[in-house]
């Protein structure tokens, strides 16, 4: 009896262990694979999911985030014969985890020789310069044609970026003359365009300096000029002043003048005046006129006078 009670704990132990592991969990960026008696059942995504004990099991979890491959420098020819390394960079991800998981097999080795088959097939039909600098040419031709080649196996090639090209030693050193000639050519160029530019800013500060002289110059003259001028018109001013001035003087003066010069009959009463004191001495007197053409007036008169 106690040897059935252990035995039934055992069997009890054991199938909670086998239902225990029997539950997965699948993550959010995998999917897992299901085959039962050898054959696909089915795929999982994200949750809790039991297998049939003794039936089931997991063929292949299958991340579905994007994944990167750096594979090794692949030898090459040019069309111009000249062999070469170059090494790429594939980035991809899986749209379909079935046709991932029986599709190919090995599917980063197939995409490794397909990238390698790939790049020798482009770079034999360009030259080395071509090479050199068609970078982005490169890339989208291997992109399209390994996205093309990968769809059966439910991968999706996002790009291909050529990492290195290495020419020969030989090749190397050619170029880095050539580099180091242009950077020679470059530099004498930009210190001759820097000796012309410095030339032609002396020049353009030369010319603005003598503008701006003959402008000072031009100012000065035409201020003195016109100094002289406004000097000269108050001069003339003064002078048209003065003698207007002088006009004015002149006829208040002839005005009093003509007020006080008296008139003929006030002139024959003073003279009727001064005759009659002179009439009254004694002794014999002449008297002359300053104007002789009035003598026979002032004899007239003296007679008048002498009569009464």
């Amino acid at each position: 009896m106690p040897g059935l009670i252990i035995a039934l704990t055992i069997v009890g132990l054991l199938v909670i262990a086998i239902i225990v592991s029997s539950i997965k969990i699948v993550k959010q960026t995998e999917k897992v694979i299901v085959e039962r008696l050898g054959a696909y059942h089915t795929t999982w995504n994200v949750g809790i999911h039991m297998l049939l004990p003794f039936f089931d099991r997991i063929a292949l979890r299958v991340s579905m985030k994007e994944q990167v491959r750096d594979f090794e420098p692949q030898s090459v020819i040019t069309k111009d014969n000249v062999t070469m390394q170059i090494d790429t960079v594939v980035f991809f991800y899986v749209t379909d985890a079935k046709l991932f998981a029986y599709g190919v097999e090995n599917p980063m080795g197939a995409i490794n020789y397909l990238s390698a088959t790939t790049l020798r097939n482009i770079i034999g039909d360009l030259a080395l310069d071509e090479c050199l600098t068609s970078r982005e040419i490169i890339n989208e031709k291997m992109t399209k044609i390994l996205d093309l080649a990968t769809d059966p196996w439910g991968i999706k090639v996002n790009r291909v970026e050529v990492k290195n090209i290495l020419p020969p030693r030989d090749i190397r050193e050619a170029m880095e003359k050539q580099m180091r000639a242009e950077r020679e050519k470059r530099e004498k160029i930009l210190l001759s365009e820097g000796i012309k530019q410095a030339a032609i800013l002396v020049a353009e500060g030369d010319k603005q300096s003598a503008i701006l002289r003959a402008e000072g110059d031009k100012q000065m003259t035409i201020l003195k000029a016109e100094g002289d001028a406004e000097s000269l018109r108050q001069v003339k001013q003064a002078e048209a002043d003065s003698i207007r001035m002088l006009k004015e003087a002149e006829a208040q003066g002839l005005e009093m003048i003509n007020k006080a010069k008296p008139g003929d009959e006030t002139l024959k009463l003073r003279y009727y005046e001064a005759l009659s004191k002179i009439a009254d001495g004694k002794a014999t007197k002449i008297f002359l006129p300053g104007d002789l053409n009035k003598v026979a007036a002032i004899s007239s008169v003296f007679k008048e006078v002498t009569d009464k």
